[in-house]
């Protein structure tokens, strides 16, 4: 039995879990890393704490990936018929993924709770408990591998038919958004770790989708 596995009551929540605890402040005192200056954020990335973790920063990666893709889509008006709407469409997938590194300090907040809730002695009810939380903790990530996907599919398109001048912007948006998308999909795998459950198939699948628009997004400078 790993030393990780819920069933030996020992399982490591840092590990598992990629998210940020809603009642932690940083070390500026902001009550959320969206409130606090790049270089704050960094600085508490870099404590020796499980948060801000590895999905909340994913989630800000894809959100900079989409604001990359908008810019560059509006500066290419000229070339792409569309390009307004890849655009907005940027836009709202840029403000979604910045909700969903919120509800992931949610999800995370119900894991710390599954461990802490008394089971009156009964092991099986704090593994079925653990297990429940785990489950619902991988549904967020599973959200920003599909932000993911799409941005890297948005950033592609403006990489390959938009303004030439912005064509560095727009393959590292897709870059930036396949790197996200792939750090998500692996979190999903972990929190579902020994499970069988559609989600991790799922998630691949979408972490396949951004890594072949970011391959294509690249060709013509292979």
């Amino acid at each position: 039995m790993r030393e990780d596995d819920p069933d030996n009551g020992n399982l490591n929540t840092g590990e598992y879990i990629a998210g940020l605890d809603p009642m932690k402040s940083g070390s500026s005192g902001s009550s959320s890393f969206l409130e606090q200056t790049i270089e704050e954020f960094l600085d508490d990335l870099s404590a020796r704490e499980p948060i801000p973790g590895g999905g909340s920063v994913a989630a800000v990666v894809i959100g900079m990936a989409a604001g990359l893709a908008a810019m560059a889509a509006r500066f290419s008006d000229g070339q792409l018929p569309d390009a307004l709407r890849i655009a907005k469409t940027a836009d709202v997938l840029r403000t979604q993924v910045v909700s969903f590194a919120q509800e992931d300090a949610l999800a995370y907040q119900q894991v710390l709770a599954s461990y802490e809730a008394p089971t009156n002695g009964d092991p099986a009810t704090r593994r079925e408990a653990i297990r429940s939380a785990l489950s619902g903790a991988a549904d967020v990530p599973l959200k920003i591998t599909d932000a993911g996907a799409k941005v890297a599919q948005l950033a592609e398109e403006v990489a390959r038919r938009g303004n030439g001048n912005l064509r560095g912007d727009a393959v590292t948006g897709a870059l930036l958004a396949h790197a996200g998308a792939h750090a998500c999909a692996l979190l999903v795998r972990i929190n579902l770790r020994g499970m069988e459950d559609e989600r991790i198939p799922q998630a691949q699948m979408l972490a396949d989708i951004a890594a072949n628009a970011a391959r294509r997004a690249l060709a013509e400078d292979a």
